[in-house]
């Protein structure tokens, strides 16, 4: 039976206490503090840089994937980390970088409830696709899209952590078929994990139009301020669905929105199921340049 509105609010409200009030909830990571200040000294030369990142090789691993990814649009192959920031530049370099600090901060262990390898894997796609289709679609800020991307399932791993119990109860319901994952979650928490994600951004004082667009991934059409790069993270996240490649199992059920066909122009299903298609070669060489990403 479908939970009554009051039970969903209260529920609401308990969950937004319990994150308000989880104390050890991370604060901006110490690593993106020092490269964001680095990066925002004018002064600053590439081989600072260079030198604070290569402190953290899983960090300097996942840049050079990331700059080598056959969705980023690289024409040249990155072999190191210097090379990397020399064609990437320091405003890119700051994307990756805070998607990869972030996303770093929030991850638990790997349980039969979510295998972080496979989280990884499909925010790196749906973030590298949001950037190629921003590029491809006309968008004007093809790194504020791969950021959004790369974080629009933060809430995902953020339940995993630290509302684990809820989130076995979450994926219960989903498993056993009462019904789907989202759905679930606003049965079980009062709230989706796109809320959770914009709450921890906000937290963390991202743009409002990067939060509110992970917040209406999901309902492109609900965005205010962000309506075509919300129905881009859309896309890119339906297209993980539609090809089968870095799919999410909480993305079992996805239906592209008509307002977001709209938004990007598509006049109708079988149009964006060719653009989409025009895709796969690409999203499967994605996955053997992911293969170290998790």
């Amino acid at each position: 039976m479908t939970t009554q509105a009051p039970e969903i609010a209260a529920k609401r409200e308990k969950t937004e206490l319990v994150l308000k009030n989880i104390y050890n909830l991370p604060s901006t990571p110490a690593i993106l503090t020092d490269v964001m200040n680095l990066l925002n000294d004018k002064s600053v030369n590439t081989s600072k840089v260079t030198q604070v990142i290569s402190k953290d090789q899983s960090l300097v691993t996942k840049i050079l994937t990331i700059a080598n990814s056959p969705l980023y649009g690289l024409q040249r192959k990155v072999t190191n980390l210097d090379f990397a920031i020399l064609l990437l530049g320091f405003s890119e370099l700051r994307n990756i970088v805070s998607t990869i600090s972030v996303m770093e901060s929030v991850k638990n262990k790997t349980d039969k409830f979510l295998d972080q390898k496979e989280f990884w894997l499909h925010s790196y796609l749906t973030g590298t696709a949001s950037k190629r289709l921003a590029d491809d679609l006309g968008y004007d800020n093809p790194g504020e899209a791969f950021v959004s991307g790369f974080l629009h399932d933060l809430g995902i791993t953020v339940m995993h952590r630290f509302l684990h119990s809820n989130y076995v109860a979450i994926h219960e319901k989903a498993t056993n078929g009462e019904a789907l994952f989202l759905e679930a979650e606003i049965e079980v928490l009062g709230l989706g994990h796109m809320d959770i994600g914009q709450f921890l951004l906000e937290k963390w004082n991202f743009p409002v139009t990067l939060c509110e667009s992970i917040a209406n991934h999901h309902n492109p059409s609900n965005a205010k301020n962000s309506e075509f790069l919300s129905a881009i993270i859309h896309l890119a996240d339906y297209m993980t669905q539609k090809l089968q490649i870095g799919a999410a199992f909480w993305d079992v059920g996805m239906e592209f929105s008509e307002e977001s066909m709209k938004v990007l122009r598509f006049s109708n299903e079988a149009e964006l199921n060719g653009f989409i298609e025009g895709y796969r070669e690409i999203f499967t060489e994605q996955l053997e340049s992911a293969r170290y990403f998790s």
